[in-house]
């Protein structure tokens, strides 16, 4: 049995808020009904085989989606995306509402324009904390050019590339 933590959940959003991310929306297809979500809590697991992790709400819609449906797409969203973002984060929204529904080789609904699509099916997935945790093996991946949208403290915020030469930051 662990110890209670003494960490304030404010405190521990706050803090891990220093660690810039990416942003992604979720997007499955559940019989005929699409669901999708926005997250940033999205890594690269594996180049061989190609495998994704992805964390997700426990209870929401789109997350018993994907855990039914086995597939679901990862949309990479560009830095003029804030409004998907946003609109994918809205609770109980139906977020393709207006929004032209494409659809990626495996019949999973993607973002129109996002910078990246990456098509998966569930490989695992288990709970942690109050989210759940989602290991997709990627089957299908696409992609172009552009500035991604990044998520730094509870914002949104531009990303800016230094140069070629690594930066040397030894102590």
């Amino acid at each position: 049995m662990s110890a209670p933590s003494v960490v304030d959940p404010l405190v521990m959003r706050r803090t891990i808020g220093r660690f810039a991310t990416g942003v992604a929306v979720v997007t499955v297809l559940d019989g005929d009904e699409p669901h999708g979500m926005t997250v940033n809590s999205l890594t690269s697991v594996s180049l061989d085989p190609p495998l994704l992790l992805v964390c997700l709400t426990t209870g929401a819609r789109t997350t018993e989606a994907v855990v039914r449906a086995g597939g679901f797409a990862v949309n990479v969203l560009g830095a003029r995306q804030r409004e998907i973002a946003l609109r994918f984060a809205r609770r109980g929204a139906d977020h393709f509402e207006g929004l032209p529904l494409r659809y990626g080789q495996h019949g999973i609904p993607v973002v129109p324009d996002a910078l990246a699509h990456l098509e998966c099916t569930v490989e695992q997935h288990f709970e942690a904390g109050d989210h759940v945790v989602v290991i997709g093996h990627v089957r299908q991946v696409c992609d172009r050019p552009g500035a991604p949208l990044a998520f730094l403290g509870g914002r949104f915020a531009d990303l800016t590339v230094h140069g070629e030469e690594p930066e040397h930051w030894f102590f």
